[in-house]
Order: structure tokens, then sequence, then C-alpha cells
């Protein structure tokens, strides 16, 4: 879940940075290839084709900022819910003396949970 969460942290930067580059990657490509044919170019077209690119690309960040937060919300109600089921199953082991093999670990368990709690 965390490296989703990281996934989506990078697909935002990138849609970030991905304009900026859209902006400035023409009048790089003219400089450098084309500098025989700069001066037939509309410079101001090219700025406004970029400028409306770089509009879409922030509407694009802004849809996908509300799926980030659910995200989120998601992954602390199930870190909830696994610590609370854990806790439950350590009072249960106290009032039966039994430990399963299989809960062995949840103190290990409980708290990576626990901290990645916090970084929420």
């Amino acid at each position: 879940m965390e490296a989703e969460v990281n996934k989506m942290k990078l697909m935002f930067q990138k849609a970030n940075s991905d304009p900026d580059y859209i902006q400035y990657r023409p009048e790089y490509e003219i400089k450098t290839n084309h500098s025989e044919s700069a001066s037939k170019k509309n410079p101001v077209t090219l700025l406004m084709e970029s400028l409306a690119i770089k509009s879409q690309y922030q509407t694009l960040h802004a849809c996908f900022k509300p799926l980030a937060v659910g995200q989120k919300e998601t992954k602390s109600c199930v870190c909830a819910t696994v610590l609370k089921t854990t806790t439950i199953i350590q009072e249960l082991q106290k009032q039966t003396d039994l430990e399963l093999s299989l809960w062995t670990k949840e103190k290990t368990v409980a708290g990576q949970l626990k901290s990645h709690m916090s970084e929420l």
C-alpha cells in the first residue's frame, strides 16, 4: 500500500514538472535544431500552446488530488482496523492463557503499523 502512495506522489511530482518541460522544450528545439528557421516560427503561438498544455496538466492534477486523499484515508482505516484486531487477539490470548503460533509476531506487526500510522 505504501508503494502505491509513493507511486502516486511521483505521478504528482511528474505532473507538476511536465508542463514546465513542455513549455521550455519547443524553445530549446527551435534554438538548437532550427536556428535558420527560428525567425519564421511564431514564438507567441508556441507559448500559448504550451500554456494551454500546462493548464490541462494542472486540471489533471486537481482531478487526482482527491484520489490521493481517499487513498490516504483508506490506508488509515485499514491500519486502524488491523491494530484493533491485534488488540482484540491479544486480549483473547490473555483471557485464555493461550498463544497461537500464527500471532507470535503480532507485536512486531503492531509496531510497524503504528510507525506507518504516524507517517500519515
